[in-house]
């Protein structure tokens, strides 16, 4: 990996596109919270405490501890595109005596897991920084149980953020169904089945 200018690493971090892991720990703030707390995901994501999830965009692993918690007897997987990022998340999960995880990094559209492997998987503010959406969801898809549920979460503030209208016609191209809405345009989680 090259080092990138200073100023290409403040686009990252206020523009479009991957969020600089060099900004990894604005990603910590607790103000966070206001649109979408670690809590309030786990109630939305419906967790079994044997469930096998994958967080895909997982950054420094914000939602990460209180999903591990969640799931005592099952398996987070934390992906991201960045190991750098994936150091951090690690880091943070040691910090919090969480060893049900495992971490992949994401390199192109394929993922190196076989089909129906998840219960769940979720992706916070991290669809719209997707370049190959289309081939993302369709992965998704493969890898996902036949009762599995895709969780996707956008945010008022992000550059890249996706419409609800966007993220359902991406999911349901794909071969999703929506399951649940939670929140509104500006601030919302969208569960999809399969």
């Amino acid at each position: 990996m090259t080092n990138q200018p200073a100023q290409s690493n403040f686009g990252r971090f206020a523009g479009k596109g991957v969020f600089s892991h060099q900004y990894a720990f604005t990603l910590l703030f607790p103000v966070r919270n206001i649109f979408l707390s670690p809590r309030q995901l786990v109630k939305r994501l419906e967790l079994k405490p044997d469930a096998v999830v994958l967080e895909v965009g997982c950054g420094p692993g914000y939602f990460s501890p209180k999903v591990a918690a969640a799931i005592p007897n099952g398996k987070l997987v934390l992906a991201d595109i960045q190991p750098e990022m994936l150091k951090k998340a690690r880091a943070r999960m040691e910090k919090k005596n969480q060893t049900n995880t495992d971490y992949y990094t994401c390199q192109g559209a394929g993922f190196d897991f076989p089909d129906n492997t998840f219960d769940r998987i979720f992706l916070i503010t991290v669809m719209g920084e997707v370049e190959e959406k289309e081939l993302y969801l369709k992965e998704f898809f493969r890898m996902l149980k036949p009762t599995g549920l895709l969780s996707v979460s956008e945010q008022a503030g992000d550059p890249d953020k996706l419409s609800i209208a966007q993220t359902t016609q991406l999911a349901t191209q794909a071969g999703f169904a929506v399951n649940k809405l939670y929140g509104g345009e500006r601030n919302y989680t969208l569960n999809f089945i399969k």
